[in-house]
């Protein structure tokens, strides 16, 4: 998609009012670390527009080898379909999605065009809240979305909050007891309480089944993974 398609696409999407954008490298990812809050921020008047970077279509060919039943363009469609699946359970409809269809695990080599394209989402909305993955993720993808969304927002001096979250930390067994002790002095880590709005992120999460069924081929216990992100509290890195 050209830059000018994509500033057209965009403009316009949403009325005046509070605006929030989360930015997912991969279909599941906006859903997983901040399901919770975009149900949230909702119910409290704010328009949401999810921007989706890559297309997900490595999912099983880059952890276990499966380039066939299903096949990455299979595996295209079928996350594509989850994340609609997903988002509409927490209150937002496809026109408040934005797939800019880069191939999974292609940001690095594709980081300037990326930016562009998220410039203009940025400058086109004018959010007052913005969610992305923060500079802890194991993921390619995942780390430069942060160095993307990092360097635009600071490009344009964007007034927004910037919500960090977490989904594959460099130090998964660690990452969050090390992350708790460093912010009894850097006091840079917020939580959203999502009780109330729980249950519609596991049910947005369990749209997900390609997911489930890669942690079962990989013999591992979905409850166990997934229960990390189904917590009454959404933790976020901020800026101080």
């Amino acid at each position: 998609m050209a830059c000018k398609a994509l500033k057209s696409r965009v403009k316009g999407m949403f009325p005046m009012g509070k605006r929030i954008i989360v930015f997912a490298p991969h279909p599941d990812d906006g859903v997983l670390g901040c399901g919770g809050t975009i149900a949230k921020r909702i119910s409290q008047g704010y328009d949401v527009l999810m921007v989706v970077l890559t297309d997900g279509r490595y999912a099983f060919s880059n952890v276990l080898g499966i380039n066939s039943n299903p096949t990455p363009e299979d595996m295209k469609t079928i996350r594509i379909e989850e994340v609609k699946n997903g988002v509409k359970v927490l209150g937002m409809s496809e026109k408040q999605l934005l797939f800019l269809n880069f191939e999974d695990s292609s940001l690095e080599s594709n980081e300037r065009e990326v930016k562009q394209k998220v410039l203009k989402i940025l400058e086109e909305n004018h959010p007052v809240e913005v969610y992305f993955p923060c500079d802890k993720e194991y993921h390619k993808d995942h780390l430069v979305t942060n160095r993307v969304l990092e360097g635009a927002c600071k490009e344009l001096n964007l007034n927004a909050v910037k919500y960090k979250y977490s989904i594959t930390q460099r130090y998964a067994r660690l990452g969050p007891l090390m992350d708790s002790f460093l912010n009894l002095f850097k006091r840079n880590m917020v939580s959203c309480d999502i009780s109330s709005y729980l249950s519609l992120k596991e049910e947005a999460v369990n749209k997900f089944r390609s997911k489930f069924l890669l942690l079962s081929k990989q013999k591992k216990s979905s409850t166990e993974s997934f229960r990390k992100f189904l917590k009454e509290k959404e933790t976020f890195f901020i800026d101080k």
